[in-house]
């Protein structure tokens, strides 16, 4: 089904209904009509004729008729070969016109759910990455897309502040630290404490390979990942210590993060904490032990049994009794639906988790908790270099505050006009990173490219602002020399190139609503790149504002004004900012 058309495509399902008495209505193939026959548009008529045992040319006669008197004869049509095409008279290019022109064009209120999208969820153990930017990015835009269809959106981050992963550096800054802070360093909190994480990193695969060279038990008993363990279990056991090192060094992330995230534009309405909840999970996974639903094995570590279901076992609690990631998992669906009410619940987390949220969901299942149906997860594919696979080891992992610093630095070389070039610079950059990310389904990889992502011609970000600013600028120049007229909608002829345009924007609540259902920026990310494409081609072939011919001025002057809308309205919904100069 081709989008442009959502008008036709709802009167030809009513006249199926209509006229063949149809309680369901089969899928309806839309086309743009070939260049050599007259037309707009194209409805594919066989599938049809098979389904109502009809001739094609009957069935395109019936529904062409229906059409055309809806419509009250602001469309013609034609039949050849099975295809039904519709031909839009001028008048039906003003009727869209119009349409468009009214508010209610951007008012797509459906049935309000209350939803919770989870995103972005870092570990404190080090500032934020690409990844996280690609998380954080699609989570934004869901929310904002969903928010304005008409849903209640709550937007939360779990921060993962407690674990191993957050011991390695805590021991790693015991030992080695000598009481240096942040501030000291001169470093941002965030990356102070990655420091330390990768410096116990370092010592442990020091360690590793002088245990394969000697053999020695003594540097397993004393290695610096058996203190991280030692450490993890004095924090639960809660020794005061230890947790007020742990609160210093999470306080220096948090301030780190917060700091990146308003850089990027990323907000969250509330924001929970691991060790607020792990200890919830804990508890029900004691309780699911208690009724048979799990089993504890012979070191008393606590497991579920999911051989059935096509899994296989899995660890809910430790031998120790210290939790596992899904343990936390557990309690903290269990307190969302127990507190928030909500409709459904969003993870979005990368694709690397999806045996994880499977294995999430059949637990919960086991359980019997009714509302696991309305949780979600919304995997997406990881971020590559042009050299391959970010690995932290490797050294190779790009972090939020340096790619946001070097998008900044090639848009400020790329613009051409110093004037405002900081501020403008800065927008550009991260529109183009923005855009990159997002134009790309979230279920494909990506290979970024930070000097190609700012290009004034290619499929980018920067292409579509600069459209924008065309736009705005035109407008300006249209009051400088013409006036604002209001009856002007009779007799207008349009060209091919206006009409393109008046089709391709008429087309911006379905891929809204699409957005929506797919939970996929990126459609709206194509499309605004092809709403630019075509104002392009319009402004390349069409005078747009002449002094001498005020009425077509005027309605071309609608058309600039509702592109303009759109692209804003699209962009917004990526989180992008539009410039009124460039």
């Amino acid at each position: 089904m081709n989008d442009h058309f959502q008008s036709i495509e709802k009167i030809v399902k009513k006249s199926i209904f209509i006229l063949y008495k149809s309680e369901s209505c089969p899928e309806l193939d839309f086309q743009y009509t070939k260049k050599e026959y007259p037309g707009d548009m194209t409805l594919i008529l066989f599938p049809l004729s098979k389904r109502f045992k009809q001739p094609t040319e009957k069935i395109g006669k019936d529904i062409g008729n229906y059409v055309k008197n809806q419509l009250k004869g602001l469309i013609q049509f034609s039949i050849i070969k099975g295809f039904l095409n519709f031909i839009f008279k001028d008048d039906y290019y003003i009727h869209l016109l119009k349409k468009m022109l009214n508010t209610n064009f951007y008012d797509l209120k459906y049935p309000s759910k209350k939803i919770m999208i989870e995103y972005s969820s870092p570990n404190t153990n080090k500032p934020l990455h690409l990844g996280h930017v690609r998380n954080s990015l699609i989570g934004a835009s869901i929310a904002e897309i969903l928010k304005m269809i008409g849903h209640e959106i709550i937007r939360i981050q779990m921060i993962n502040d407690r674990g191993i992963h957050i011991c390695k550096s805590m021991i790693a800054w015991k030992i080695f630290g000598k009481g240096e802070t942040p501030d000291r360093a001169k470093i941002k909190g965030d990356h102070f404490v990655g420091k330390y994480y990768s410096l116990f990193d370092k010592i442990y695969q020091k360690e590793i390979r002088e245990l394969s060279k000697k053999n020695n038990r003594s540097i397993i008993q004393y290695s610096i990942l058996n203190q991280a363990r030692e450490l993890l279990k004095k924090w639960e056991e809660g020794d005061p210590i230890i947790r007020n090192t742990w609160k210093k060094m999470n306080q220096w992330v948090y301030n780190g993060f917060e700091k990146t995230y308003k850089k990027l534009g990323i907000t969250f309405d509330k924001v929970e904490y691991e060790s607020d909840i792990y200890e919830i999970g804990k508890k029900i996974v004691k309780k699911g032990l208690e009724k048979g639903i799990f089993f504890e094995k012979e070191d008393g570590s606590i497991w579920i049994d999911l051989t059935k279901e096509g899994f296989d076992q899995k660890l809910l609690l430790r031998s120790d009794q210290t939790s596992v990631y899904i343990t936390q998992d557990i309690g903290t669906a269990v307190k969302r639906f127990k507190e928030s009410n909500v409709d459904q619940i969003i993870y979005i987390v990368g694709k690397e988790q999806d045996y994880h949220f499977k294995v999430l969901f059949n637990v919960l299942r086991r359980l019997g908790y009714t509302w696991v149906n309305k949780l979600s997860h919304l995997s997406y594919e990881m971020v590559f270099l042009p050299s391959g696979r970010m690995k932290s080891r490797e050294g190779n992992v790009i972090d939020a505050d340096s790619i946001i610093l070097k998008m900044s630095s090639i848009a400020k070389k790329k613009l051409k006009k110093k004037e405002k070039q900081e501020q403008s610079s800065e927008i550009i950059g991260l529109g183009a990173l923005k855009y990159y990310f997002l134009k790309i389904d979230p279920r494909k990889k990506i290979i970024f490219y930070p000097e190609k992502s700012i290009d004034f011609k290619g499929k980018t970000g920067t292409y579509v602002q600069y459209t924008y600013s065309r736009i705005r600028s035109l407008e300006r120049n249209f009051f400088k020399l013409c006036s604002l007229l209001n009856y002007y909608w009779s007799n207008i002829k349009f060209n091919t190139y206006e009409k393109n345009m008046i089709k391709i924007l008429q087309k911006y609540p379905l891929i809204l609503k699409k957005s929506a259902i797919h939970l996929n920026p990126s459609l709206i990310a194509n499309y605004v790149y092809e709403v630019s494409k075509t104002f392009n081609h319009l402004y390349q072939n069409k005078k747009l504002i002449d002094p001498l011919n005020i009425i077509h001025s005027n309605i071309c002057m609608n058309i600039i004004h509702i592109t303009g809308n759109v692209l804003k309205s699209g962009m917004n919904l990526l989180g992008i900012k539009m410039l009124d100069y460039m």
